[in-house]
């Protein structure tokens, strides 16, 4: 009984050292193709090697001289934003109701609005591409918009029926004791409340949309071309060190997104109703 408490220790501190290899491990695994990534982007030589032979910002200054890069910025940033815009337009109220609905079918609808999610996004593009086409869209901005919107919803419908998950209905309740109509409680109430899970969703839309290849490739056009569809034609043809400057370009973005996301609201703290 003694020989075993005291073997238990040791065994304790091997297992953790263990378990902490394999966490460095699989971080390194994940983060050293995106580090030499950043580091080829400053390097001086008109091709990609690692490590780099000398620093330069040359490559940085050609996402600016190239002009389908800021073309195709544009469209990715309008892309973005029309499209998180439709979706806190039809997330946030079916939210709402889904969460607070007493129907057998709400858990089943709610699966359905999440199943972007677990669908592969080629199936997906080429799926919208033939039903829009059908419509009429066919490839247009309209068509993209529409596209990036149903990849977006299911981010913000998650993250803001998590947040009103953890709302009492008491504060509701009481507002329409005291006589307030429907949208006055939405307005004073629910909104304030369920705010953090809009803009987490809207961020993670917005990220998702500007880095979103397989659906953008499908309804790419002179004048639908998002910067991740012009990227790729762009390595199709010569491959220089300016991709991966992008691609820098992108990753801060996507950094300082998030950042501000979590310094605002705080995403440990998304189920918390404040």
């Amino acid at each position: 009984m003694s020989l075993g408490s005291q073997n238990a220790p040791t065994g304790e501190r091997q297992e953790r050292a263990i378990l902490a290899m394999i966490v460095i491990a699989f971080f390194v695994f994940m983060l050293a193709p995106i580090l030499i990534v950043v580091v080829v982007s400053f390097t001086e030589v008109d091709y990609v090697a690692f490590p780099i032979t000398g620093f330069s910002f040359r490559w940085f200054h050609r996402i600016i001289e190239y002009r389908p890069f800021i073309d195709a910025l544009g469209v990715t940033i309008q892309v973005a934003f029309l499209s998180t815009a439709l979706a806190c337009l039809i997330g946030v109220p079916a939210a709402l109701a889904l969460v607070r609905s007493r129907s057998g079918s709400a858990e089943a609808l709610m699966t359905f609005l999440l199943s972007p999610l677990s669908m592969p996004m080629i199936v997906l593009g080429l799926g919208l591409l033939f039903y829009l086409s059908w419509l009429g869209l066919g490839i247009s901005m309209t068509s993209l918009v529409i596209a990036h919107t149903i990849v977006s919803l299911p981010y913000i419908l998650r993250t803001v029926a998590g947040v009103y998950r953890g709302v009492s209905r008491d504060f509701e309740e009481g507002a329409a004791i005291l006589g307030a109509n429907r949208w006055q409680i939405f307005r004073r109430i629910t909104l304030p409340q369920i705010k953090p899970g809009i803009f987490a969703g809207a961020t993670f839309s917005i990220l998702i949309s500007v880095d979103n290849l397989p659906i953008s490739f499908f309804f790419g056009s002179t004048t639908t071309n998002t910067l991740p569809v012009v990227m790729l034609s762009y390595l199709e043809h010569q491959f220089d060190p300016s991709i991966a400057a992008l691609s820098t370009v992108q990753l801060v973005i996507a950094v300082v997104g998030l950042a501000i996301v979590e310094r605002l609201y705080g995403l440990r703290h998304m189920g918390t109703p404040t």
